[in-house]
């Protein structure tokens, strides 16, 4: 167990390796119960999200989810959130759970001239998440709904083990699952009865270590990593997040204008390492000797055998996959004072079977 933002949290129940391949070839079983939960409701619930936020809140349809940020009037990123629009008026923001705070504190004032309320209902919901190629077989005989028509970043409410809740498919590791919002007393009854019927079918328990190095490989990024307030959305790839389409102005709008005219101060990229040695965040990354860039995130790779990190690179420096030639830069990891070979690889470095 660690200490993670005021919650004790479990890093491993066995081994975060088993955790992880059970994940990728069966299931896994993640409490996150630490995340926020905020409530933005009302009338004026979808134009306040829409000035608050990055994403068009306003145009998704009940039952539908988004991955969206909020930014600070320069553009830099506050946090990663998935909204959940789960009725005409009803909208519930996920945090991660170091930023709650933040996040409803700029969410309040950012809508206190719409017809909309804004409260912090951490308290009020557990979350658990069941991932992985199975985790539809398990949960569908336990939940009050059909997960058969349910598609990717959707929600409903419906119950599970006879337990009410919010079903959503969604999830954190490139693969395919389920997250569960309940109330926290029926968590541990929700836990036990997912347990009971998956461990058959191979559905383990699995910490926050597993849970990191999954979302690596799938690429998915990290606030306090990938993220942060020193970077735009363009910078980690995400520009897609920020809707300029939509009506009336954005807290952040000039200044994320301005970085897609002028394009990213620095690119996210992903590198596989020619050693068993570990890249860890904020190693320097090496262009020709020269420091260019700095890892993000690193790991062993369980399911390609391998260490894996993202960094971010200046824009000027590049190496396309399998290209050696000497007109391209020779990447390199400095990892404690040993500059230890790179190669760019597409992110993700892991999809799955779809």
């Amino acid at each position: 167990m660690i200490s993670f933002a005021g919650w004790q949290m479990p890093l491993r129940y066995t081994s975060e390796t088993a955790e992880h391949l059970a994940v990728r070839h069966a299931a896994g079983l993640f409490d996150l119960s630490h995340m926020g939960e905020i409530l933005v409701t009302g009338p004026g619930a979808g134009a306040a999200l829409d000035y608050a936020l990055t994403g068009y809140l306003s145009a998704v349809p009940p039952g539908r989810a988004r991955y969206t940020m909020i930014c600070a009037a320069d553009g830099g990123v506050l946090d990663d959130l998935v909204v959940y629009r789960q009725g005409d008026q009803e909208f519930l923001v996920i945090a991660n759970a170091a930023n709650t705070a933040t996040v409803y504190g700029e969410l309040s004032g950012r809508a206190a001239g719409f017809e909309a309320a804004v409260s912090d209902a951490t308290g009020d919901y557990a979350l658990i998440a069941i991932q992985g190629p199975a985790a539809a077989g398990i949960l569908g005989p336990l939940a009050g709904l059909d997960l058969g028509p349910m598609k990717y970043y959707t929600g409903a409410f419906g119950d599970v083990a006879g337990r009410a809740a919010w079903v959503a498919r969604t999830g954190y590791t490139g693969e395919d699952g389920f997250e569960i919002f309940c109330r926290p007393e029926d968590a541990p009854h929700i836990w036990d009865a997912l347990m009971a019927a998956g461990t058959p079918a191979g559905l383990v328990p699995a910490g926050l270590a597993a849970r990191d190095t999954l979302r690596l490989e799938a690429g998915m990024p990290l606030y306090g990593n990938e993220l942060g307030p020193d970077m735009t959305p363009f910078e980690a790839g995400l520009g897609r997040v920020v809707k300029f389409d939509k009506p009336g102005d954005f807290v952040g709008r000039e200044a994320l204008a301005a970085r897609a005219s002028a394009g990213p101060r620095k690119h996210l990229v992903g590198l596989t390492i020619q050693s068993r040695r570990i890249p860890r965040h904020g190693y320097p990354v090496l262009a020709d000797g020269e420091a260019r860039g700095t890892v993000t995130s690193g790991a062993p790779s369980p399911t390609l055998g391998v260490p894996i990190a993202m960094a971010y690179l200046d824009t000027d420096t590049s190496q396309p996959e399998g290209d050696t030639s000497q007109d391209h830069a020779v990447l390199a990891v400095d990892i404690r004072g040993q500059a230890v070979p790179a190669h760019l690889t597409d992110l993700p470095f892991y999809s799955r079977r779809r």
